[in-house]
């Protein structure tokens, strides 16, 4: 097979990391890290834990919020809707409600995605304290839109 990628053959093959030492061992790191009894059942946990604090901040302030999600991905959306299915659903959103919110949780040092219509992920790192603080800081910023 490698007789057929350049240089000794046609096809082409780049990569930044490619075969790069650090990134290989970045990468069975992660490999093991993800294979461990438990892994995903705990980032699941977590991500639902950033998802029902979202939702408690939005309730607490009276801001109309649908927040979504399936495994470690989460998404949500300023509307009254109370999930969002469909690209109507999605367009009818207020984008600009989040644009507000994006700011002023990077403020709070919360970095979001900043397209309303990307999704969220967390990560295996994320501790209580994090979740907690993510969780005062939307309270807080959705308190000022």
């Amino acid at each position: 097979i490698m007789e057929h990628i350049a240089p000794l053959g046609p096809v082409y093959q780049a990569g930044t990391l490619s075969g790069n030492p650090l990134a290989m061992c970045a990468g069975l790191a992660t490999l093991n890290a993800i294979s461990e009894p438990g892994f995903h059942e705990r980032l699941v946990l977590k991500t639902l834990a950033v998802r029902d604090g979202l939702k408690a901040a939005a309730d607490a302030t009276g801001i109309p919020l649908a927040v979504q999600g399936a495994g470690a991905m989460f998404g949500f959306f300023f509307t009254e809707e109370p999930s969002i299915t469909r690209f109507d659903q999605v367009m009818a959103c207020d984008v600009e409600r989040f644009k507000k919110f994006f700011h002023g949780m990077l403020k709070e040092g919360i970095y979001l995605a900043p397209s309303a219509f990307e999704a969220g992920f967390t990560n295996a790192t994320l501790s209580d304290e994090d979740i907690a603080h993510t969780t005062a800081a939307a309270k807080k910023v959705m308190a000022t839109l």
